[in-house]
């Protein structure tokens, strides 16, 4: 399984972005996709999932209401859509995939996930 993050960059305070998560080398029908954030000097930890086979999703207060994930299953990528980015959003983003779609229903933790991407960087200034 490959997963690759894109999408991360530099953003003011109150701007956007659009990360994206590509997921190839699978054959499993049914999974979640879990986005991960780690900031310097903290423990990674998970912001949203989502089930692939319901599409039922999950975030972390911390992010609700300014981030949505969404998936294309044609594609086979998870995006994630952040809006009204704060500084304290500043961290490496990484997605990762388990090959059971229920833990799309909850906060996705870092044990239950076998398969994860590089990440990708998101500095929000201020």
């Amino acid at each position: 399984v490959q997963l690759v993050e894109s999408g991360g960059g530099l953003v003011q305070a109150g701007g956007s972005l659009r990360l994206s998560c590509a997921a190839s080398g699978f054959t499993f029908a049914d999974y979640a996709i879990g986005w991960f954030r780690q900031a310097p000097g903290k423990e990674r930890e998970g912001v949203s999932s989502i089930s692939i086979n319901d599409e039922l999703t999950y975030y972390a207060d911390s992010v609700k209401g300014r981030f949505t994930i969404s998936s294309d299953n044609t594609k086979n990528v998870v995006y994630l859509q952040m809006n009204n980015l704060k500084p304290e959003d500043t961290a490496v983003y990484y997605c990762a995939m388990e090959a059971d779609a229920g833990l799309g229903h909850f906060q996705p933790l870092e044990r239950e996930y076998d398969f994860w991407g590089q990440g990708t960087l998101v500095t929000v200034s201020s």
